[in-house]
Parts: structure tokens; sequence; C-alpha cells
């Protein structure tokens, strides 16, 4: 839940303020990313709960080296940041590979580091925290209902698209 919520937050914040809308149109991304108006895009965050089990079936055997230190976020943060931005296996944008491979400027590059690298960040500390805090209930039912709004307001959103086409 975590990584749905927090993909979410970060991605429509991102969105807004770094006007994906006219990135994305540019003709070094508009080979590579799809229009922000594809319907896919918007329901891009019901396709997250699969991410965010991949994720938990990474961290579950680090179990121990996460949550029982002190600042065990900041372990699995450098692992994300790592691992899953800047040495992906592919060339994914921003990533070193991203770097030598694409013909994705630099600048745009960088600028997609912003989202990744916060949410990677707030990944990290929600699920630390809220494995290290299980007595802190309004924050379970908080994720709950942020993560049931994320889930079925792209959804609805979809189906009112196709009862007005």
């Amino acid at each position: 839940m975590v990584h749905t919520v927090t993909y979410f937050v970060v991605g429509v914040l991102a969105f807004w303020l770094l006007d994906y809308g006219e990135l994305y149109s540019r003709p070094d991304m508009a080979g590579l990313m799809r229009q922000t108006t594809d319907p896919i895009i918007m329901v891009g965050p019901v396709f997250q709960p699969l991410r965010g089990f991949v994720f938990a079936l990474a961290i579950y055997p680090l179990r121990e080296i996460v949550f029982a230190r002190p600042r065990g976020w900041l372990v699995l943060w450098g692992l994300f940041v790592a691992l899953g931005i800047v040495s992906t296996f592919g060339p994914s944008p921003g990533s070193i590979e991203g770097l030598i491979y694409t013909i994705i400027s630099v600048p745009h590059q960088l600028l997609g580091l912003i989202e990744v690298v916060i949410q990677a960040l707030l990944l990290a500390f929600g699920v630390v925290y809220g494995v290290s805090h299980p007595e802190k209930r309004w924050l379970n039912w908080l994720m709950i209902v942020v993560f049931a709004f994320v889930i079925l307001a792209p959804l609805a959103g979809l189906l009112a698209g196709a009862r007005g086409a």
C-alpha cells in the first residue's frame, strides 16, 4: 500500500510541477513515453500494488537489516536509489545506462530523477515507519483509505470517460 500511495502522490505532484504534458510531447521523449492523455496513464496506479508486492518480496529477506536499525529506512532508500534508479539493468532515463545509451537530453533525465528519488525516499521511510510502529492504527486506516481512493478513482474516471465516448 505504501508504494501505491507514495507513487500516486509524488506522481501527481511531479505531473503538475514538472509539466509532464509538455515534457513528454518533446521529440526526444515522445518516442519513449506515452502521452499524458493516454488512458493507460490514468490507470497506472491500479497496477502499482503488483510492483509493491515485488518490492515486498525483495525487502523481506533484508528485514533484519532494514527494520532492526534506528535508521534502517536510509539503508532501504540507498538500496532503492542504487539498484532501482541509478544502476538499472536497462537504459532507464536518469540511470547510468540511460545517460549512455539514450538520446534523451541530460537535463530531462536529471529532471525526472527528482520524482523517483523523492518517491523512493517516502516509500523507504513509510515502510520502515509503518512496520516499526504497529500501534499507530490511525496510520494504517489512513493508508487503507488513501490506497482505496488511489485504486478506485482512476477506475471510476476511466469508466466515466468510456460512457461519455
